[in-house]
């Protein structure tokens, strides 16, 4: 169960216990009582005088109120919660569509049917492997500091926990979608969907076991003494991100660069996307679903009457969320017209994820003026680690890792700095602080331990997944369909029938030759012969 649920619960029970007046013993007796039996309950012997009766009664009658203002206020705050949770996930299953148009325009026309179809069976296949195995490795009841093993299929769970169920799977979906742009344009169908299930069900599920169930090594719910106190990772830079990022880094290393990525001196020979419109519109629907992402994290508006906690925490979730990704995006738009002389579109775009991406750990738990320079620095992270990887001549060619695995690195490591004590216990971590603020190195030291663990992990099960694949010759497209394109070869055809940028090419050029023929477009009219001009008598007009 999730650590943070369990805290819901607990919550619930200790207001259940602190509104009987300060007399549960007394009042949990004669809560249900009638008048006349509660005047019994206090008057055994029949001795007791009638002010003492009219006090029982009155006693009884009070609590039954209270008890039914309590019974009120958990159905309200349980629905309020559920429905909290379920709209966020909406939201965040709303960003399978960004990705979605974020991978298509980014990749060549020849592979864009292959691509959508891809991150739309990341979402089918991963539903079947989250709620076959997936959920149970994660939020088992029945497990260890390392891993779930019960609830299979969801047996065991009650319809009341079918919210949670939904929000974890998009969180699973997200991870699994990361990769397919790591991988775009030169992976087998039928390898991509092994790998996807593969993720779904075990990878990304025993990460997420680890830091965020109440029984995981290193989460901060565990009451049994978790690594230094355990991590902090609000909202998934390790859980997530970098498990998709550090698995399609894997991917793209093994599978190999496209086919003319690099000249035979090793040079990068740009190949860009195809549509600079689909890759804006994607990222911004990847902006909004992150404010289902982030502040949906906390699991709950109301954890007791007297939670105001967790209403601040979501609030601070949108605003550091934003302000990261702002920072992100001007900085990296800054940086590349100062090396580039050019305001680049796609770069700036790339910023703002890596901003989103960089805050996501510690976004309940950090100052604006923090989040704004977690977003600065997440740019760098991104822009160094593009020019890493072209140097190794890794092909990515939606940039995923830079974004998702290198900003989630740093955007975990920075939760070890930036933390805020009272922000820290709004979210329900506990009494603790980042480095900068005179919290000593415990969280700083929790949170990179479990980054180095999920890069292991991940790496260490996609690499030899991957590497099979390969040595039995399923991972990787045949030379000739790669160069036709997947859509002609696999999927029926180009996704434009007629390729608006070839038709476009073509009219121009076309428009030129008629433009230059007719005396470079201008009227030659007053240079002929007025007999030339003159329009015969017998002509139609």
């Amino acid at each position: 169960m999730h650590g943070r649920l369990q805290q819901l619960a607990a919550a619930r029970a200790d207001y259940s216990r602190k509104n009987s007046l300060q007399a549960p013993g007394v009042l949990d007796s004669i809560k249900h009582l009638s008048a006349g039996d509660a005047t019994d309950y206090f008057c055994k012997d029949g001795n007791c005088g009638s002010g003492f009766s009219t006090l029982a009664q009155g006693l009884a009658e009070v609590s039954n109120r209270q008890f039914l203002a309590i019974e009120a206020f958990d159905v309200l705050a349980n629905g309020l919660n559920q429905t909290f949770v379920l709209m966020s996930a909406y939201m965040v299953f709303m960003m399978q569509n960004g990705f979605a148009m974020l991978t298509a325009g980014s990749v060549r026309t020849k592979n864009t049917k292959n691509v959508l179809l891809k991150n739309l069976l990341d979402a089918c296949v991963g539903f079947f492997a989250y709620w076959l195995l997936g959920y149970a490795f994660a939020y088992g009841s029945s497990g260890n500091a390392f891993i779930g093993h019960s609830n299979f299929a969801l047996t065991d769970t009650s319809t009341d926990a079918y919210h949670f169920f939904f929000f974890q799977w998009t969180f699973a979906a997200t991870a699994a979608t990361i990769v397919s742009g790591s991988v775009a344009e030169r992976t087998s169908f039928y390898a991509y969907l092994g790998y996807a299930f593969f993720l779904t069900a075990f990878v990304y599920p025993v990460v997420s076991h680890w830091v965020w169930d109440g029984n995981g090594w290193v989460s901060s719910f565990n009451g049994d003494d978790p690594f230094r106190g355990g991590a902090i990772d609000f909202a998934g830079c390790s859980v997530v991100h970098m498990v998709g990022g550090f698995a399609g880094l894997t991917g793209a290393a093994i599978v190999g660069p496209r086919i003319g990525r690099f000249d035979d001196e090793g040079n990068v020979v740009p190949m860009p996307g195809h549509s600079a419109t689909l890759c804006t519109l994607g990222t911004f629907i990847l902006w909004f679903g992150w404010y289902g992402f982030n502040p949906g994290s906390m699991l709950g508006v109301i954890y007791g009457i007297d939670d105001t906690g967790s209403i601040r925490g979501i609030a601070r979730c949108a605003v550091t969320t934003t302000c990261a990704a702002a920072a992100g995006g001007l900085t990296t738009l800054v940086a590349i017209k100062i090396k580039d002389h050019i305001y680049d579109l796609l770069a700036c775009l790339n910023g703002v994820l890596a901003g989103l991406v960089s805050i996501t750990a510690g976004c309940v738990c950090v100052d604006i003026w923090a989040a704004m320079i977690i977003g600065i620095i997440g740019a760098f992270v991104y822009m160094i680690s593009v020019i890493i990887l072209l140097k190794l001549k890794i092909d990515d060619p939606l940039e995923a890792y830079p974004i998702h695995g290198g900003c989630g690195f740093w955007g975990c490591f920075s939760v070890g700095l930036f933390a805020r004590q009272p922000y820290v216990a709004d979210a329900a971590f506990g009494d603790r602080e980042g480095a900068f603020f005179g919290g000593g190195g415990d969280l700083l030291l929790a949170n990179f331990v479990t980054i180095l663990a999920v890069i292991g992990w991940t790496v260490g099960l996609i690499g030899p997944f991957f590497f099979i694949l390969k040595v039995a010759g399923v991972l990787r497209i045949s030379p000739e369909e790669e160069l036709v394109g997947n859509d002609v070869s696999k999927h029926g055809g180009s996704a434009y029938p007629e390729d608006p940028t070839a038709t476009a090419e073509a009219k121009a050029a076309h428009d030129l030759k008629d433009f230059n023929k007719d005396n470079m477009g201008m009227d030659d009219s007053i240079s002929k012969p007025a007999e030339e001009q003159a329009v015969p008598a017998d002509a139609e007009v």
